[in-house]
């Protein structure tokens, strides 16, 4: 979306994009390792972004068929990749667990790519939205049904690692095989997982275009509480984190995280009505801007 939307540009504005996400990549990393070290139980994913931020520096230019080729094969390799580092985490702390194994690079890596081939395609046109929803929803929906039918998850699926593949005590050589590319459970970096959560990003993406963007000012402001959480998610997912911090104990209850989005919506609506854009994003912003566009 700060690249170009559908149309990139080419030498010399690219490589001053290109200069600027990498600035942005290094303030997230940064931000994310301050947040770890509040010590809260939440797996910091910020580090991740700004690695797939430095990753997705080269294929700015790229064409979105490309791009979802790319992605094809890191959804393939995805169960792989998570398998393989696995062992190499296991004696590491909290932080290490954090940079690679929760979030595996590969596996995100192809949500990054299918999302900027979705921006690079347009987002504007209501028969492109029409494409998009009906699209992401008819790959999420065979993939999760799928998964379901060729890897139905092992009785002891809830106690799997998140972001590794697992098989479950019992499994055969061929339950595991299935387990490691097919399985439907969330975070498993299988395939299916990854298709199907890429789909279904997709979707909804589409669905809320349709339903909000150009639809005159009674659906902008129905929007509007929404669409202020979402122009500043680096502040709000920062925030989450340190009033965890500040809390004598982990919130776990289904009210309390009523009212972390409670809170969440109402601070941002605050902020963006009165003061703009949020303030973390004033400051990778502006950090950002170092590199000057001309």
């Amino acid at each position: 979306l700060t690249s170009g939307r559908t149309d990139p540009p080419g030498p010399p504005t690219i490589g001053r994009i290109r200069a600027r996400l990498a600035i942005r990549a290094v303030v997230v990393v940064v931000i994310g390792f301050a947040l770890m070290a509040l010590d809260t139980p939440v797996y910091v994913i910020l580090p991740t972004y700004g690695v797939l931020f430095l990753l997705v520096v080269p294929v700015l230019r790229v064409r979105p068929a490309a791009l979802l080729g790319i992605a094809a094969l890191c959804a393939v390799l995805s169960p792989l990749a998570a398998l393989t580092i696995a062992p190499a985490y296991a004696d590491a702390g909290m932080i290490g667990v954090q940079l690679g194994l929760v979030y595996p690079v590969v596996t995100f890596l192809a949500y990054v790519l299918v999302g900027l081939a979705v921006a690079r395609v347009g987002l504007e046109d209501r028969g492109r939205q029409v494409l998009l929803l009906a699209s992401g929803a008819l790959v999420a929906a065979t993939a999760y049904v799928a998964g379901s039918v060729l890897a139905p998850l092992p009785d002891d699926a809830a106690l799997a690692f998140p972001g590794v593949p697992s098989a479950g005590d019992a499994s055969t050589p061929g339950q595991a095989l299935a387990q490691l590319f097919l399985s439907p459970r969330d975070h498993s970096s299988s395939v299916v997982d990854v298709v199907g959560t890429a789909g279904v990003a997709v979707a909804v993406i589409a669905l809320c275009l349709l339903v909000f963007d150009g639809r005159g000012r009674v659906a902008e402001r129905i929007a509007f509480p929404l669409a202020a959480v979402g122009s500043m998610p680096l502040t709000v997912y920062s925030g989450h984190l340190l009033v965890i911090a500040m809390l004598p104990t982990y919130p776990e209850s289904a009210e309390a995280w009523g009212w972390f989005a409670l809170g969440s919506v109402v601070f941002a609506m605050l902020w963006r009505r009165f003061l703009g854009r949020g303030p973390l994003e004033r400051v990778v912003g502006a950090v950002a801007s170092l590199v000057p566009m001309r």
